[in-house]
């Protein structure tokens, strides 16, 4: 009998993934992290910018990547609109400082609107439970400059003043597409800002 349990238990926690993202109500892990916006790099802290309202803070694989240049895009176009509602928007991935530089001061992606931050340890995504895939050797982006990091998964959290995070929006778990995680986490803060 002990056996018939001990192997049933062993197969649930088998079963069950190793790291799921923070869920709605966790505590937002703080970070500072390098961050470009418009080409021009600076210090972002996650605890300075919930001081002013709710944060979004969104993880992608890759800069000049077709759903990240969609959702860096998508996110430069509704700026306004997040500011109207008092939010600060933040993109993660494990890109380098220098090639965020180009991807955050670029016209057709984040377009000097709003910073992108360097996790190139991925420690920050880690705090978050986020994991990391490795990128396939040659693999380049749509310049045609070989990508040389891992692809950190496509989640995007919205962070209240409180630190708790409101909102967790997977692609692997919802199937949302880029441009939705943009969409919806704007439906989020600007149903905080009627409140």
């Amino acid at each position: 009998m002990k056996s018939v349990l001990l192997g049933l238990t062993l197969s649930v926690l088998v079963s069950l993934p190793l790291l799921a993202a923070l869920k709605v109500g966790d505590k937002a892990p703080d970070f500072s992290a390098r961050a470009s916006l418009a080409g021009k790099e600076f210090n972002f802290s996650l605890q300075d910018a919930l001081k002013k309202g709710p944060v979004v803070v969104y993880f992608y694989p890759s800069a000049y990547t077709k759903g990240c240049d969609l959702e860096a895009h998508t996110f430069a176009e509704m700026k306004d609109k997040f500011d109207a509602a008092g939010a600060t928007i933040i993109g993660v991935s494990a890109d380098s400082i220098q090639r965020l530089d180009a991807f955050s001061a670029d016209p057709e992606y984040c377009a000097g609107k709003f910073p992108v931050a360097s996790d190139a340890k991925h420690e920050i995504s880690a705090s978050y439970n986020l994991t990391a895939t490795p990128v396939k050797p040659g693999q380049a982006d749509v310049r045609g400059t070989v990508i040389d990091h891992d692809f950190i998964e496509r989640t995007t959290f919205v962070i209240g003043k409180d630190h708790k995070i409101i909102a967790t929006l997977s692609s692997k778990d919802d199937g949302l597409s880029p441009d939705a995680h943009v969409e919806k986490s704007l439906a989020i803060v600007q149903q905080l800002t009627s409140k």
